[in-house]
């Protein structure tokens, strides 16, 4: 993991403990979506925040899913309907709309006076410099069970510049 290449201790659990493990202090710091700190009131939480010049480290992922026996067993004008709303454009507007609300939500950092720090392009290029190898297991283990790992990472970073602003 990142954290661990980098001299941290990662701690994995579901975003809505997150505020609690922040209080607690069971967590130092989080890596999320401005858009879902202001549910979570995490500008009351910490004082910090970090950002990166240009796209982040990471994006973030997002499934809905539907039990295939229960879509299977739908009408096909209620198949239809759930066709006509999902797929790669309702990816790529759920995105969109998730990105709108980063705005507002680092807003509310920037009010309650917290120190926003914003990576120059030379340090984001060292931490991805350092995040490389996480990447490089990532491709040996989908390779490993016989998938490309390089070109499912050029495919997903092409779908994300096709479909980012």
């Amino acid at each position: 993991m990142l954290l661990a290449e980098l001299g941290a201790e990662s701690v994995g659990m579901p975003v809505p403990a997150v505020p609690e493990a922040l209080s607690k202090g069971v967590i130092n710091g989080t890596t999320i979506p401005w858009e879902v700190t202001a549910a979570l009131k995490v500008p009351e939480l910490v004082h910090n925040h970090t950002e990166f010049t240009g796209q982040a480290l990471y994006d973030v992922t997002f499934v809905l899913a539907m039990n295939k026996a229960k879509y299977d067993s739908l009408p096909d004008d209620l198949k239809k309907v759930v066709d006509d709303n999902s797929g790669m454009e309702f990816s790529a507007f759920a995105g969109k709309t998730q990105e709108y609300y980063d705005g507002p939500a680092r807003e509310l950092a920037v009010k309650a006076g917290n120190n926003i720090i914003t990576l120059s392009a030379e340090e984001t290029a060292k931490w991805r410099e350092a995040a490389q190898p996480v990447y490089d297991k990532w491709i040996a283990d989908m390779d490993s069970k016989g998938y490309d790992g390089k070109a499912l990472i050029e495919e997903a970073q092409a779908l994300i510049k096709k479909y980012s602003n």
